[in-house]
């Protein structure tokens, strides 16, 4: 049965006008409240539409389905980009490409799905041909035809990547950019044979492949790398993820076109410049692919001097808005800047504080709100050692990976206190791995209660404690001594219940002196002013 809904299941956006906003994210997620905002502002965006989290946990509720009519919403969004545009979806004469995206409240980067150009058969694909030429065109549906089968079909990817290998090697070609029309042509043919030989077939029709793209992108909310990226970030309580539906701009249309990411400011050192990078002639993905080696954000300064200055205007108006770094993604069509998503920026812990110095230096932000502008995992990250050049060390590098902590630990994984005692009796390093992380993995809590208080079980002990104390003596001084004392979610519930003071180890003093200012900001916050 399908549950009640409190909300619309697809909120709209187009320049200027969208019901939803940036402080959404919760029921948008992150992408989609942000371009809703971005819409409101006034910033060209292109059009398009975002299915709601709570669409992702009806999907789960009915067993990994899109609920019933939700179609038929989508359908009416879609009418709405269309009408901005002046073109028209699975129309083989003038037709509308969309991508799909996911969006999840708090940014997971690279983690969920994507799927460009949705709309692509093999009549469409001429009606595109008229009005970018032919290489754009067959470009756009090779990509379509790789992604799809990929992310939502699961053929691998390496398959397709080997029929272009190949194909690249047999013109003498180095670059996909390289390749004509016509081997765009004879590629898309060899990626349906790569459909055929995993037995499954490529939809032809548009609305049949929005449909699999949307389901592909609640579906990638629960692919392993996800999950292991909320495990590792301490990511829970989330809905789901969002999904937006957008129309396609096109960075590989010609050589006035490019697409790009880009900072505000320089995460890993804070410096007030942008910083990021661009590809000409080319679509998103393939920024951050390694297709190609992109150029540093600089350089588009003097390819194209007017665009340049409107991204940089642009940006620094969001990063004025939001009142933090943002990270962003743009796409320039044939000489025309449209941003696609714009979110707070990820940083260096020493960033983190260069950044909120200056920004209040600069006025854009308050006393208080630099102080909220610095986790307190930041200076987790300034108290482990550190390469002082990270450049002087790049020939000694044996691998790359995702940095899911600072600091190290080394040995073998032990699951119970015996095993641990007797192999380290034995001379083994080992390392304890809690069954709490089980639990947490799988719901059963939503944090491990010996890193972050159990508010609701111990928490209501501490709180009791807290009143029963103060009744007795209303003057006495309470706090709390261990390791809860130096983590941040617990000092909040601290400061909340009327704790005076937490003891913790040196280590993480620092740590505990900002989560403790935080805390003091947001119950001044939270609370009612008298009299107002």
């Amino acid at each position: 049965m399908s549950q009640v809904l409190q909300h619309p299941r697809v909120f709209t956006f187009v320049k200027g006008e969208s019901k939803g906003d940036g402080s959404m994210k919760s029921l948008l997620g992150g992408k989609g409240a942000n371009l809703c905002q971005m819409a409101r502002n006034g910033v060209n965006v292109p059009p398009g539409l975002t299915i709601t989290t709570e669409v992702c946990q009806e999907f789960y509720a009915v067993g990994g389905r899109l609920p019933d009519g939700l179609m038929n919403e989508v359908h009416d969004g879609v009418r709405l980009m269309e009408k901005a545009l002046g073109v028209t979806f699975a129309d083989a004469t003038n037709p509308l490409l969309v991508s799909v995206r996911s969006g999840a409240a708090i940014s997971m980067p690279g983690m969920m799905d994507t799927v460009l150009n949705l709309g692509l058969n093999d009549e469409i694909v001429q009606g595109v041909a008229k009005r970018g030429g032919d290489r754009f065109a067959y470009d756009c549906y090779r990509r379509l035809l790789q992604m799809f089968g990929d992310v939502v079909l699961e053929i691998p990817h390496d398959d397709f990547e080997a029929e272009l290998s190949a194909m690249k090697q047999e013109r003498h070609v180095a670059f996909d950019v390289e390749l004509t029309a016509s081997d765009l042509k004879e590629l898309i043919q060899k990626y349906k044979k790569v459909y055929e030989k995993h037995g499954k077939s490529f939809p032809s029709d548009p609305w049949e492949q929005m449909r699999m793209g949307i389901e592909a992108v609640f579906r990638s909310w629960n692919i392993p790398r996800a999950v292991k990226y909320r495990e590792i970030n301490k990511i829970t309580g989330l809905k789901g993820t969002a999904v937006n539906v957008q129309a396609m701009v096109y960075g590989n249309i010609n050589d006035q076109s490019c697409t790009g990411v880009l900072f505000t400011r320089n995460p890993a050192n804070g410096e007030n410049k942008l910083y990021g990078e661009f590809l000409l002639n080319a679509q998103g993905e393939d920024v951050v692919a390694g297709i190609r080696t992109p150029q540093p954000i600089s350089e588009l300064a003097q390819k194209m001097p007017v665009v340049y200055k409107q991204l940089d205007e642009t940006v620094h108006t969001l990063e004025t808005h939001f009142k933090d770094v943002q990270d962003t993604e743009f796409t320039v069509q044939d000489g025309v800047l449209f941003m696609l998503q714009t979110r707070n920026g990820k940083r260096t812990g020493s960033a983190a504080l260069k950044i909120a110095v200056d920004m209040w230096r600069e006025k854009l932000i308050t006393e208080e709100e630099a102080v909220m502008l610095v986790e307190p995992r930041h200076l987790d990250q300034l108290l482990h050692p550190s390469f002082a050049d990270e450049k002087a060390y790049q020939k000694d590098v044996l691998c790359r990976g995702l940095p899911a902590s600072p600091g190290a630990a080394v040995g073998k994984i032990v699951f119970t206190a015996a095993d641990a005692e007797a192999w380290f009796a034995r001379g083994e390093n080992v390392m304890l791995a809690k069954f709490l992380s089980y639990y947490v993995k799988h719901g059963v809590l939503e944090k491990d209660p010996f890193e972050t208080l159990d508010q609701e079980g111990v928490g209501e002990l501490v709180r009791l404690a807290v009143e029963r104390g103060r009744a007795t003596r209303p003057k006495i001084e309470l706090g709390i001594c261990g390791e809860h004392g130096g983590d941040p979610q617990s000092i909040e519930f601290f400061e909340k219940v009327g704790l005076r003071y937490v003891s913790c180890s040196p280590m993480r003093v620092m740590i505990a002196r900002l989560a403790a200012a935080q805390a003091a900001l947001k119950l001044k916050k939270s609370s009612p002013v008298p009299g107002a």
